[in-house]
């Protein structure tokens, strides 16, 4: 009987089991169990089939630009010169006439500095011009006056001189005539070198009123060169100190790929010989540069430089400069920090392959 109460016991715990199983919560929990597992191997599939196609990628890739003898390549990436906007004297900003990312042209008014002083300064100088033209003109009427005065007094000398030979008059009456000569000639040379002073004070005062002026247009920044505004450094309203930055300016004149080399590669190029550049951005396209630079340091090299195996790490900077013609037509495109690949020929008699051949949108 015991036997028999504990398989009924154990058949009861089997069946509450099994209903338990069979219910709708657990039935749902169930699906939800075979829909993740759906889930997983569907984005292992994916995952898959991104691994393989990036393979095939880079193996296209390589194939594509396979290098030929004479052509080397390495990674780099886009920069440009950066030319700062700054305040050539202390003042306050009027007004920013360009946003972060405008192009700009060579030229164009981007700050406005506060010149109200300064034009200030340049009414007070050319007044004391007015002041000094005035005295000028007093001196020259002056000379007239004493020129006139010394012809008077030479002339009475002569008469008195002779009377004096005739006996006359007495020669301490020619010697008071001489006398006033003698002052009007001194008269006559200061009136002179009056009217050179005032001369020379004009000449000084309009160089104040250039320098002035000078001041007053520097206080207006323009765009040396054609670019784009890569930051706003200051705000309107601000006082910047001399030489204060106020934007940011990225020469699009002077863009270049900037890419390392080691010293056995370096020293087979030529300065002025063709590159090309394929950015990762659009690797459809081939863009022209040339070799502009070449480090005569290296950038980086290991502790100890003893054997040729440690020479061969020396890696020297190269830049592969783009036409400025080009840059113009594509300004659009042009962005620095752009990631891609610099094709460099250590022979002068190495030609292009195909896949390297000029290719532009």
């Amino acid at each position: 009987m015991r036997l028999i109460s504990s398989t009924a016991i154990l058949a009861v715990k089997e069946m509450t089991s099994e209903a338990k199983e069979t219910t709708p919560e657990t039935g749902r929990r169930q699906a939800k169990g075979k829909a993740g597992r759906k889930i997983h191997v569907f984005m292992a599939i994916g995952a898959l089939a991104l691994a393989v196609a990036g393979a095939g990628y880079w193996w296209w890739q390589e194939k594509t630009h396979a290098l030929v003898k004479g052509i080397e390549k390495a990674n780099g990436r886009i920069e440009a010169e950066q030319v700062e906007i700054a305040a050539k004297e202390p003042g306050r900003i009027v007004a920013i006439l360009a946003k972060e990312g405008d192009m700009v042209e060579a030229g164009q008014v981007l700050v406005q500095m506060d010149t109200a002083q300064l034009e200030a300064e340049s009414r007070a100088a050319q007044a004391q011009v007015s002041v000094a033209e005035h005295q000028k003109a007093e001196a020259e009427a002056n000379i007239v006056q004493q020129n006139s005065n010394r012809t008077y007094a030479r002339q009475e000398f002569t008469r008195h001189s002779a009377l004096v030979a005739k006996r006359v008059e007495t020669p301490e009456q020619l010697d008071q005539v001489g006398n006033a000569l003698k002052t009007a000639e001194a008269t006559y040379d200061t009136a002179v070198a009056s009217l050179e002073a005032a001369k020379a004070s004009i000449q000084a005062y309009q160089a104040t009123v250039e320098w002035v002026q000078a001041r007053i247009n520097d206080s207006t920044l323009v765009a040396p060169v054609r670019g784009r505004i890569e930051y706003k450094l200051a705000q309107v309203g601000e006082i910047v100190g001399a030489g204060g930055r106020v934007l940011t300016l990225l020469d699009f004149g002077d863009v270049y790929l900037t890419i390392f080399l080691p010293d056995g590669t370096v020293g087979q190029l030529i300065f002025g010989d063709d590159a090309r550049v394929i950015l990762d951005s659009f690797p459809q396209y081939v863009i022209p540069a040339k070799i502009t630079f070449i480090a005569t340091d290296a950038q980086f090299t290991p502790k100890a430089v003893e054997t040729a195996e440690e020479r061969a790490k020396l890696m020297f900077r190269i830049k592969l400069s783009i036409a400025p013609e080009l840059l113009k037509q594509y300004s659009d495109r042009v962005k620095t920090g752009v990631r891609g690949m610099g094709y460099v020929r250590t022979s002068s008699t190495a030609t292009w392959p195909d896949s390297l051949a000029v290719k532009l949108p």
